[in-house]
């Protein structure tokens, strides 16, 4: 059950990610290291975490105002 569990949660997270990015991008915006992290997939039950990455400072402010 609890593999099963974390399938769901990896599966949950992954279409979490893809639906973000395809936001970001009708705003025109790209994180080019948006992902899962794989320290937190590494765990013998994992529960992934979203890793957001680096980008520019141009993409940052844009970012910050479209959250505006």
């Amino acid at each position: 059950m609890e593999a099963r569990y974390s399938a769901f949660c990896v599966e949950g997270a992954e279409d979490t990610v893809k639906e973000l990015r395809a936001a970001l991008a009708e705003a025109g915006i790209t994180l080019p290291s948006l992902g899962l992290d794989p320290v937190s997939l590494a765990r013998e039950a994992p529960c992934p975490l979203v890793e957001l990455g680096r980008c520019s400072v141009e993409t940052a402010r844009r970012l910050a105002a479209v959250l505006r």
